[in-house]
């Protein structure tokens, strides 16, 4: 119990961050670099596919969401790593930690069960493709859409909920580079329920991870036998090409995130702690827009008509003037 003469600290300090200015400033070039990227990267892929009618498929609504989604997880921890990192007071108000938890899981979950649902989406379109039109309606599209996003903004209000209610009364120094469950359980000054909550949350994180990548895995048990049983060469690798940019982002988000959420009793250094932190919560959005234009060669073709429509227009207002 919190007893009368304890006071509940207000605000957090990051101590993962480097002290001296120099070093700072040399983390704020590249981090902002990689933000505006990740912005306008998927800015660019929203974009190109409200524009063009023949990519309002199942598929690409879903990357259209995913790259939405994803603006929002890295707005939700990067611009306040970028000001901490100039601040000389790097602090964060207790409900301003809480909030960014909030968004930072919700805007997660629900990118893992987009990347659940777009797998799903790839087996009916591989394993059933004459049917696929009739069952992948742009109803049952949306209605995914919309279920991944209620799941992922009302799975972690319990877990917020039971942390915002512990009283911190000891350190408010928080280990890590923004507000996360684990980091923030730490200073929890109740040793009991912190070692309870600490347990749950694990629990939590767990059943989520796994469940998501039993999922995955099975749909591409099926696609792979599909994919296997087609007697082209050709075939096959037309086939396998629609797949690999969603492999290839789950394979580097899940991997981060089940390093960070599936230790249990394990324990990192700060070194490693704040490494997988940046891994899954910087570098995987960066590379997800990469991975989406280069290996796709549909809006690879998109975006290179509308750089042309772009010149063009420029070309001819230079003309003009």
């Amino acid at each position: 119990m919190e007893s009368p003469n304890q006071t509940t600290a207000q605000e957090f300090i990051f101590s993962a961050f480097p002290y001296s200015w120099g070093d700072s400033v040399l983390c704020f070039v590249p981090l902002l670099f990689i933000y505006a990227f990740i912005v306008v990267g998927n800015l660019v892929i929203i974009i190109v596919v409200q524009l063009n009618s023949h990519l309002h498929t199942p598929m690409y609504l879903f990357i259209s969401t995913l790259s939405f989604m994803e603006i929002w997880y890295t707005t939700a921890t990067i611009p306040k790593m970028l000001s901490t990192l100039l601040s000389e007071k790097r602090s964060i108000s207790l409900n301003g930690c809480m909030l960014q938890m909030y968004f930072f899981h919700s805007t997660g979950i629900s990118e893992v069960c987009l990347l659940t649902a777009m797998a799903f989406d790839r087996y009916l379109a591989i394993c059933s493709p004459l049917h696929y039109p009739t069952i992948m309606t742009p109803k049952l599209c949306a209605q995914l859409t919309l279920s991944c996003c209620v799941c992922g903004f009302i799975t972690p209000l319990p877990e917020i909920a039971w942390i915002s209610s512990l009283p911190f009364c000891g350190s408010n120094h928080l280990e890590h580079i923004f507000c996360d469950f684990l980091p923030v359980l730490r200073l929890a000054c109740t040793d009991t329920r912190a070692i309870i909550m600490i347990q749950i949350v694990d629990i939590v994180h767990a059943v989520e991870i796994i469940t998501a990548v039993m999922l995955i895995f099975m749909s591409y048990v099926g696609i792979v036998a599909v994919i296997l049983r087609i007697r082209s060469a050709e075939g096959r690798r037309k086939a396998f090409s629609t797949c690999v940019s969603h492999l290839t982002v789950f394979f580097l988000f899940f991997g981060n995130v089940a390093l960070m959420y599936l230790r249990f009793s394990a324990t990192y250094s700060l070194f490693w702690d704040t490494a997988i932190a940046l891994g899954f919560a910087v570098l995987s959005p960066f590379f997800n827009p990469i991975i989406y234009s280069l290996r796709n060669k549909e809006i690879k073709e998109a975006i290179k008509k509308h750089m042309g429509q772009a010149k063009n227009f420029v070309h001819s207002t230079r003309i003009l003037k």
